[in-house]
This record gives structure tokens, sequence and C-alpha cells, in this order.
């Protein structure tokens, strides 16, 4: 499964909007997420599952990227 996460750079950083960005990431629940991305010391804001037409629709963005895709 793909799960988007939004989140802030600095991880003591207040959420506002203009300063989100968001990654793609593989995994099999969100606690298995939020380990993944631990280590990069951010500040999570969100964790959306994205599948069907909304995977369909990110993907289409030049920037979509799994971060821990394999292949």
């Amino acid at each position: 499964m793909i799960y988007k996460v939004l989140y802030q750079e600095d991880p003591l950083e207040i959420p506002v909007r203009e300063h989100t960005k968001s990654m793609y990431v593989r995994a099999n629940s969100i606690r298995e997420v939020r380990e993944i991305v631990k280590p990069k010391n951010i500040n999570i804001e969100f964790i959306q599952l994205v599948e069907d037409n909304h995977l369909d629709f990110e993907k289409e963005n030049p920037a979509f990227k799994v971060e821990n895709d394999e292949s």
C-alpha cells in the first residue's frame, strides 16, 4: 500500500500550509510508515492511504516518487 505523508521539515515547526511538504511511502500500515520515516526527524502532520483513482491522480505528478520503493 502507498501512503502519502504530509510533513514539515523542521520537527519543531508549527504546521503552516505554505511550508508543508509531502512524500509517498510503501508500507503495510500507518504504524509502519511512522517507523520508516522516523530517522528523517520530521514533523508529521498527516498520513493518508492513497489507492485506486487517488493513487492514479498522484502518479500524474512528475515529482511522484515512493521513498522506499525497491523497484
